[in-house]
């Protein structure tokens, strides 16, 4: 019967035991409690048999990512790529950690496969006097020996036979099965296996590793031996001299050191974040605690001052307590999510490491290249999520019983829960310089900060954050100056180095404020005009031939300069440095040879 799951929402899936699985978790499947069968690796980094896989009920996935699929196989290794347009249909979730899994097009089975934990199947079946173990050439009669050379368990017949002849490799999916060159088929090799070491079983108790061979998926009959680095896979030696012809390919004890050194790096960088997330968690535990604390603390202030006014208090109490369990319910569930959110992620974290961990001491070079893949995609993609360290909300609730609450059954009555905190929503930002600004000089403007009833918080020490950023220049930010006036507003201050449109960023507790972000035109430095504001050259110098107008106008007699109905003169009053005609303007000239230099300042008309 298959077992019927649907995609469950955000961090509400099942979290995986962990160590509390013990030995037991890498030898038995998770879901159908027993020794693992053909197990896949999902992207999760979990192994499940592959029966129990082809048990649940794929459901439809409409994948929008536009990327890579988060699923591997081992068969696509030898599979032409897709077109990008053609995306997995269907997936699955995983039974640990309800991860979604998406299929690739072989389903189920052209996922991973573990040969890890092939392994460790193998290594306990054989610590249980072969409990479990067929022989690998006739498939039933159980085992009693092992050839350490062709590295095939043996029953008592086929080990007689196994003396006079070897046999030729079978690959049947999800292990590495071979048969006996028995007197049948005559067409399966021949090759005296005089020489093959074969011992007990009880004899390897204690080895770390006993595990088969691992066949090529497209040649059944060759062992995968060398790996390719154009292609990133291990490949077979009709791999070479085929599909992989003139590609690089070495042997896997010569490239396992490189990619071997790569998954240890990106280990390392793994394990601190679960440091990390452990002190998260940590927190978040603490910071619940004295929320109830402080929850109970305020619950007996309460009570002790509703006894004075009897019926009327009580009333007032009894609307109290509901408004004081309403602020420990919104912050408690805040806090329990958060909480829930960081469990999951940092069991998904235990998961990648420890597996990852598992594969580099006891897996072979062959073992890491094939799992490299997954392993690696499943360590980049947790480190990449984003978590808050710091707990959401804070135990800054207190009770004020000199506060007036307005009248209850014709009583006035006293005491009021506080939970003034600031609301980014609310806050305003005021002041003339918000969207304009000169370059090298400061501009500045008010941040006012209210709470969630639009009321002036009155007080300072919030988290205030500005930045101020050139639109084209995102990694050249400007340097902020924030005031903290501790009334409940926040005077920012900036000094633009060049003219250009910028984005302001106004952040309260991590959140943007109303209005934010927002652009600010920078335009270059204001001009003072050098000259004088006059209706000509003639008056403004007292009559000197050598005064010079920006205006060009010139009077006859040798006069440099402009005067009233001669050549070149405006008509009306002008600036004699550019010849701008409004009084209250920035000045355009240059600095170059001007009239403004022989000007002689004298009257302003």
């Amino acid at each position: 019967m298959s077992e019927k799951r649907k995609p469950l929402l955000g961090f509400m899936g099942k979290l995986p035991s962990g160590p509390a699985l013990g030995n037991s978790g890498k030898t038995h499947c998770p879901s159908c409690m027993g020794l693992f069968q053909a197990p896949r690796l999902l992207p999760c980094l979990h192994t499940v048999c592959t029966t129990c896989l082809e048990q649940l009920e794929p459901f439809s996935v409409v994948d929008i990512r536009g990327g890579d699929s988060d699923t591997s196989s081992e068969g696509s290794l030898f599979q032409e790529l897709k077109p990008p347009g053609l995306r997995p249909q269907t997936g699955i979730l995983c039974p640990v950690c309800d991860a979604q899994v998406d299929l690739p097009v072989g389903g189920v089975k052209a996922l991973t496969i573990d040969h890890l934990a092939m392994n460790d199947v193998m290594l306990e079946s054989l610590c249980g006097e072969g409990q479990g173990l067929v022989c690998d050439l006739c498939s039933d009669r159980d085992v009693e020996k092992r050839c350490q050379t062709c590295k095939a368990n043996l029953c008592h017949f086929c080990c007689q036979a196994h003396s006079r002849h070897c046999f030729a490799p079978l690959f049947i999916e999800g292990t590495s099965f071979a048969m006996c060159d028995l007197p049948q088929p005559h067409s399966w090799r021949q090759k005296k296996t005089t020489f093959h070491t074969v011992v007990d079983l009880k004899d390897l108790k204690g080895y770390s590793r006993v595990g088969k061979a691992i066949l090529c998926p497209a040649h059944p009959a060759e062992e995968l031996r060398l790996f390719c680095e154009l292609c990133d896979q291990p490949v077979c030696r009709d791999c070479v001299v085929g599909a992989h012809r003139e590609h690089p390919c070495d042997f896997t004890s010569n490239v396992i050191h490189k990619h071997g050194d790569s998954v240890r790096e990106l280990l390392k960088n793994t394990q601190p974040r679960v440091e990390a997330l452990e002190k998260a968690l940590a927190q978040v535990k603490e910071t619940n605690g004295a929320l109830q604390q402080r929850v109970e603390a305020v619950a007996a202030d309460i009570r002790t001052f509703s006894e004075g006014y009897i019926k009327a208090i009580e009333e007032h109490r009894d609307k109290l307590l509901k408004q004081l369990e309403d602020i420990r319910a919104q912050q408690e569930n805040s806090l329990q999510l958060q909480k829930a959110q960081l469990e999951q992620l940092l069991a998904d974290m235990r998961t990648g490491v420890e597996f990852t961990e598992h594969l580099l001491t006891s897996g072979s070079d062959l073992e890491i290249l094939i799992t490299k893949g997954v392993v690696v995609e499943r360590l980049t993609k947790l480190n990449q999520v984003e978590y808050s360290a710091r707990p959401r909300v804070n135990d800054k609730i207190c009770f004020s019983p000199q506060e007036k609450a307005g009248r209850c059954r014709g009583y006035e009555v006293y005491g009021a829960i506080n939970t003034k905190e600031v609301d980014p929503a609310k806050c305003v930002l005021q002041g003339k310089d918000l969207h304009r600004a000169r370059e090298k000089q400061t501009a500045s403007f008010t941040l006012l900060c209210k709470d969630a009833a639009g009321e002036s918080m009155g007080r300072g020490g919030d988290n205030i954050q500005v930045a101020v950023v050139p639109k084209d220049k995102k990694d050249s930010p400007v340097r902020t100056m924030v005031q903290d006036n501790k009334d409940g507003t926040y005077g920012v201050s900036y000094t633009p180095k060049e003219p250009g449109i910028y984005k302001v960023l106004v952040c309260v507790k991590e959140q943007h404020v109303q209005g934010s972000p927002f652009t600010v035109t920078v335009r270059k430095k204001h001009h003072s005009h050098p000259g004088v504001f006059h209706c000509c050259t003639f008056c403004s110098s007292g009559g000197q031939k050598t005064a010079r107008c920006a205006c060009g106008g010139t009077m006859p007699g040798g006069y440099l300069g402009c005067g009233h109905g001669h050549k070149g003169h405006p008509g009306r009053p002008h600036w004699s440095c550019c010849g701008k005609f409004t009084e209250k303007s920035e000045c355009t000239w240059t600095g170059g040879q001007s009239t403004a230099r022989s000007l002689l300042r004298t009257v302003a008309l």
